[in-house]
């Protein structure tokens, strides 16, 4: 099962070389869970290819991960709610709370998307 998993998780380019999980060439934050309806849900409304992931760490410890990641440049703006970079055909943005675009409920963990420019 496991290696099935992993097989998948290559074809589809989650994970790189090194063993970290990636999103069109950019590291997806550590320990981060994957979530597809939120993806989904951004492709639906928004016409953009992404990937997204959500994580109970802060938007603080997140965005100091993304400013290490070469290739990424942050935008102006970042606040304790919210950062974004941009670099590698790609945009990441981290925030916390967010709104859930199918329900409108408030969301409380840090969603992380990274999507396709």
């Amino acid at each position: 099962m496991f290696k099935q998993a992993l097989v998948v998780a290559v074809a589809a380019g989650w994970i790189g070389a090194a063993g970290a999980a990636q999103q069109f060439g950019v590291e997806v934050y550590p320990g981060a869970a994957p979530a597809p309806e939120v993806a989904k849900a951004l492709k639906e409304s928004m016409q953009v290819e992404g990937g997204t992931f959500t994580t109970a760490d802060s938007v603080e410890k997140v965005t100091a991960f993304y400013k290490r990641q070469p290739g990424l440049k942050e935008n102006p703006g970042t606040d304790k709610e919210s950062s974004s970079f941009m670099g590698k055909g790609v945009m990441v943005t981290v925030q916390n709370p967010w709104m859930d675009m199918k329900t409108g409920a408030k969301k409380a963990s840090t969603l992380v998307s990274i999507v396709k420019q």
